[in-house]
């Protein structure tokens, strides 16, 4: 769409980080990026710095209330106030949006449960401009983002602040921060106007939509938009490898200690890139494994190089993962769970294979029948293409414009 057609001249991004602290943040600063390229005034707005060098942009200014997110923050008394009221956060957000036409100008939010907290809920619901809200996971309903329960490690189907929500502790730390979670809940539902309040938010893949459609507002619009994915690394003659990645935290929820278990035997080496705290359990289970700590993305796509395949063994839906998207994209086959919105991506026997148990045993069978051919990932390289990702996005802002 030439510029001069588009009803969009100015977007908002607001989001809990200014730098790439995970997935949600990178995908924020990137579509900022591809935003400004195109000639939108973006203006970015934070609460946590520092500010990321990819947000050194021409066509980018940048508001950082350089603020600790909740986890970092060592007044604990302040953390627990600010993560679930931010009231410097929203004063200053509400302040940038009513400095701009509303005719032609988009607030688009990233996501609140880090640090800008639910206080920014009014602005995005009833503030000077028409909003947007991307579900990067899945905090607008669940109290722990997850629906996950992480002492039982299963998938949760609780209704969320329900009965049955509130007399369990499922959270990743203590009884006490689900409280305080739950806790958070609550004011981003009432005061927060989070997430029934929400005219307009996006999704990133069919789980996602299916997951969290029934707790959104009657009148919500559900848009959904593949995050950007550029693909400019060398395609990986996967058949010729011996080894299996992961790629991730070593934590709980993502599977890789089945994956240490599950590799025994298979006649695979393993590797796991990331680190976390199942790291000393991983090497108990399999001495044998690899683990490399947390390294830089060129790193990693130096050890993607000799995967045989990528495996995804996350436990929990996720959202729209990136990982997995990258080894497709060079020719790796990737392992995962049908639960997964990764198995979105995977046709079974052909670019990957899908199991359906999560357990090991499960694990183990489908590494042992990984496809014995070549794919071509050109469809997909298409479909999660920047130049699309924008092309869509525009549409998005220019259809909430037009109400």
């Amino acid at each position: 769409m030439p510029l001069s057609d588009r009803r969009v001249s100015r977007v908002i991004v607001a989001g809990d980080f200014a730098n790439i602290s995970g997935g949600q943040a990178k995908v924020a600063i990137d579509s900022a990026r591809l935003l400004a390229d195109a000639g939108i005034e973006v203006h970015f707005f934070a609460a946590a710095g520092p500010v990321a060098p990819e947000l050194a942009h021409a066509g980018i200014t940048v508001h950082c209330l350089d603020q600790p997110v909740i986890l970092d923050d060592p007044q604990r008394l302040r953390a627990i106030r600010r993560g679930l009221w931010n009231p410097q956060a929203a004063r200053a957000l509400h302040a940038l949006c009513a400095r701009f036409d509303p005719r032609d100008t988009i607030l688009h939010c990233h996501g609140y449960a880090k640090a800008l907290s639910p206080a920014v809920g009014p602005v995005l619901t009833d503030g000077p401009l028409r909003s947007v809200f991307t579900m990067h996971e899945y905090f607008l309903a669940c109290p722990n983002g997850g629906f996950f329960d992480y002492p039982r490690g299963v998938i949760c189907t609780r209704k969320p602040l329900g009965l049955s929500c509130l007399s369990t502790n499922c959270d990743v730390r203590h009884a006490s921060h689900k409280a305080w979670r739950v806790l958070r809940g609550w004011v981003a539902a009432g005061p927060g106007r989070l997430p029934r309040g929400l005219r307009d938010v996006i999704c990133i893949s069919n789980t996602q939509r299916e997951v969290m459609a029934p707790h959104l507002g009657l009148e919500t619009r559900i848009h959904q938009l593949d995050n950007p994915v550029a693909s400019d690394a060398r395609p990986v003659a996967a058949l010729h490898n011996k080894t299996l990645v992961f790629v991730g935290r070593l934590s709980p929820e993502k599977g890789a200690l089945q994956l240490a278990i599950a590799a025994r035997g298979t006649g695979y080496r393993v590797r796991f890139i990331g680190d976390g705290p199942e790291a000393g359990a991983i090497r108990d289970a399999n001495p044998e494994a690899r683990i490399t700590g947390w390294l830089s993305p060129a790193e990693v796509q130096t050890h993607l190089s000799e995967a045989r395949a990528l495996v995804f063994p996350s436990l929990w839906y996720e959202g729209q993962p990136l990982a997995p998207i990258e080894a497709l994209l060079r020719g790796i086959p990737v392992v995962c769970g049908s639960w997964c919105a990764a198995s979105e991506e995977i046709t079974d026997g052909v670019n990957g294979v899908l199991y359906h148990e999560p357990t090991p045993e499960a694990l183990a069978q489908a590494l042992r029948r990984l496809p014995q051919s070549a794919f071509d990932p050109a469809s997909l390289a298409a479909r999660v293409a920047p130049d699309r990702h924008l092309a869509r996005l525009l549409e998005i802002y220019d259809a909430i414009l037009r109400e």
